[in-house]
């Protein structure tokens, strides 16, 4: 039986996330401490007081979801959970989370790289009016033709049946006024920053690219998926390629979540164990195939059962 890794994306994180877990674990604690060096503000006060505003931000909610997964790996693997781990996929910025549990680079360096990240998806957010909205219950050809009729993007494939699109913020509302005329039964305008996943994201890419040509990759010491192809991935030059590319392509989330399970021979042969606040991967596992077997860690006592 193969053990696969889930780590969250940004939406996961919430007011006192990991505060358990720097409470009554020395390896967390030091990790928590040490992201605070490297961040140079307290990312550790943020996480566990908040306020909600501040979390929220992108160049801050993607840097606390990273260090809260990689405590909780850190802790699940000194109780000895984590030996027959095999696979490691992650949502959106999750993704680098599962490449530095992977060995693709150390704790300080995925951090580094998940700050930058961040910092500069805010910026191209705050230099367009973006937005997003979820598509609920239609097949990936329907969200297809609505992208293409209002020139909007398909930004998240999480689960059959729940689609996110993004782009210019007036092109997606008139896609959601539209949208009962053309067929389409429920979609739902999101709160976000911005146009997450999409080419207003460009930008962001394009900077991102010159900041990892400083970072050395490394070979994953198990394997790790993309969301840019739901597809196994292992050279460094690729694995730097896909972290790029990911900020302006589609996250094929659910692609990523089949390919682990076609990996092992099918559902009875993987147990997946998501990592981050709130269970939602555990959801949209359960909404793509209730065979799955879905643990998820989110705080100490969680760790501890």
């Amino acid at each position: 039986m193969a053990t696969a890794l889930l780590f969250a994306g940004q939406g996961a994180q919430k007011v006192g996330m990991g505060k358990s877990l720097y409470e009554n674990s020395a390896l967390a604690r030091s990790l928590y401490d040490e992201a605070d060096r490297v961040l140079g503000w307290s990312l550790t006060k943020l996480s566990f007081e908040g306020p909600d505003a501040e979390l929220t931000q992108t160049k801050v909610c993607q840097t606390a979801l990273f260090v809260h997964g990689m405590a909780l790996h850190a802790i699940l693997k000194e109780q000895g959970k984590l030996n027959d781990v095999s696979m490691a996929l992650g949502l959106s910025l999750g993704e680098v989370t599962a490449y530095t549990a992977a060995g693709v680079f150390d704790f300080a360096t995925g951090l580094r790289v998940v700050a930058e990240r961040g910092r500069l998806m805010q910026v191209a957010c705050e230099q367009s009016l973006g937005g997003m909205a979820a598509v609920i219950g239609e097949e990936r050809a329907k969200v297809a033709e609505l992208c293409a009729a209002f020139d909007i993007e398909a930004a998240n494939f999480n689960a059959p049946g729940q689609i996110i699109v993004s782009g210019e913020k007036a092109k997606v509302d008139a896609a959601v006024a539209a949208a009962k005329d053309l067929g389409i039964k429920k979609i739902i305008a999101l709160n976000v920053a911005g146009a997450y996943h999409s080419r207003l994201m460009e930008p962001a890419r394009a900077a991102f690219a010159a900041f990892l040509d400083t970072v050395t990759f490394g070979v994953p010491k198990f394997t790790v998926f993309t969301n840019t192809t739901g597809q196994a991935i292992s050279e460094p030059a690729a694995l730097k390629a896909a972290l790029v590319k990911q900020v302006v392509s589609s996250v094929l989330w659910e692609d990523c979540m089949r390919s682990a399970v076609a990996t092992s021979g099918g559902p009875a042969g993987v147990n997946f164990l998501e990592l981050g606040p709130g269970g939602v991967l555990a959801g949209l596992a359960k909404r793509t195939d209730k065979a799955w077997s879905v643990r998820s860690f989110s705080e100490f006592a969680d760790c501890s059962a």
